[in-house]
């Protein structure tokens, strides 16, 4: 009995750790951008305008917007869902985004365990490639900037 006590304690603490939302702030500086960045662009894809003026603007680099937006339609092919985004002033990570946001840290870090770990169980084996090579692309983009 006393181990079903402490699974279910466990079990009670991981629920409770899912349902805290976590921060922009907690991210890698690179990873934050790139969440800025998808807000953004939902924004501009929800207004029906291209995003990549704006976001050059904002991220100092066409390259890097155009990075950011390629990432951007390769996370939207090969996530099984909508992705849900918070509204660009939050500091709160919808769940999607703080996937997202370990799969940059993850590359930043050149974790690629660590990256295929964030999205294990979530994305098809045989689609984890393209988004491997997409967040490269930017964290490259990203690096060349400072």
């Amino acid at each position: 009995m006393p181990q079903n006590h402490s699974a279910t304690a466990q079990s009670k603490a991981v629920i409770a750790k899912l349902a805290e939302p976590r921060r922009i702030e907690g991210l890698h500086p690179i990873a934050a951008r790139f969440i800025y960045s998808l807000r953004l662009i939902a924004l501009h894809e929800r207004a029906r305008r291209d995003p990549v003026p704006e976001l050059a603007s904002r991220l100092g680099s066409v390259e890097t917007a155009a990075k950011s937006l390629a990432l951007g339609h390769a996370i939207s092919a090969t996530w099984p869902e909508n992705i849900h985004v918070s509204r660009f002033c939050c500091a709160l990570l919808s769940h999607d985004e703080a996937a997202i946001g370990a799969l940059v840290d993850s590359a930043v870090n050149r974790d690629r365990a660590g990256f295929e770990g964030a999205i294990e169980g979530l994305i098809r084996p045989d689609r984890i490639h393209r988004l491997w090579d997409a967040v490269l692309g930017l964290v490259v983009a990203e690096m060349r900037e400072r």
